[in-house]
């Protein structure tokens, strides 16, 4: 699968920089699965009922090489949208991991598999698979609204959102600030303090003179 330039520079920069560079920030509860997952790539999103993962599987029926899914859940998000059979099925497709804002199973075959999930937690019932649903619309994250298309980059610090039309510029915006912080550091372990290096040291004067 090969993957655009602009993508891997995205997920090798990283939430944290991408967030402080342009990206939107989901603010949602959503950890991964395993450590050390990892995923960038356009959105394919999907929005189930409460208690049912029928959309997820309409999505994996669909979804393309290198998308990430993206699932909105409208409630009951103790069940286990998502384990081993939908990871295998998806990984077939090519998908590049999911995004999820309930909860999944199978997380020892997850994490042997190597397929990048992130979601609010670990549940043991089974969805039901009658619907209703959608796939393909705009879903909500947190606040945060998602369309298919728009590139989603997740890692262990959070996941982040970029529309695909400002994803040049989000990534050459954390290059520069890498390059950035890449001196600061080395100010940092030649005996700077952060309070000079950032121009702090008028506000820590009022700070200290309260």
């Amino acid at each position: 699968m090969v993957v655009p330039a602009d993508r891997t520079q995205a997920l090798e920069l990283g939430t944290a920089v991408l967030g402080s560079s342009g990206a939107v920030i989901v603010r949602a509860p959503l950890r991964p699965v395993w450590a050390e997952a990892t995923c960038a790539g356009p959105a394919r999103t999907a929005r189930c009922a409460a208690g049912d993962n029928l959309a997820v599987h309409a999505a994996v029926a669909t979804v393309k090489p290198g998308e990430v899914l993206v699932v909105a859940v409208d409630g009951q998000r103790d069940c286990g949208y998502w384990g081993e059979v939908l990871t295998v099925a998806a990984q077939a497709r090519g998908a590049a991991g999911l995004v999820i804002d309930a909860c999944v199973r199978d997380t020892e075959a997850l994490a042997r598999r190597r397929f990048p999930v992130f979601s609010t937690g670990v549940a043991l019932p089974d969805a039901t698979k009658d619907g209703p649903g959608s796939t393909g619309e705009p879903v909500t994250l947190g606040e945060t609204s998602i369309s298919t298309g728009d590139v989603v980059v997740a890692d262990a610090d959070g996941v982040v959102v970029i529309a695909s039309d400002r994803l040049g510029e989000v990534v050459a915006r954390g290059v520069q600030r890498t390059i950035t912080e890449a001196a600061m550091f080395e100010a940092l372990a030649a005996g700077e303090t952060t309070v000079t290096l950032l121009g702090l040291e008028q506000r820590v004067e009022e700070m200290e003179g309260l």
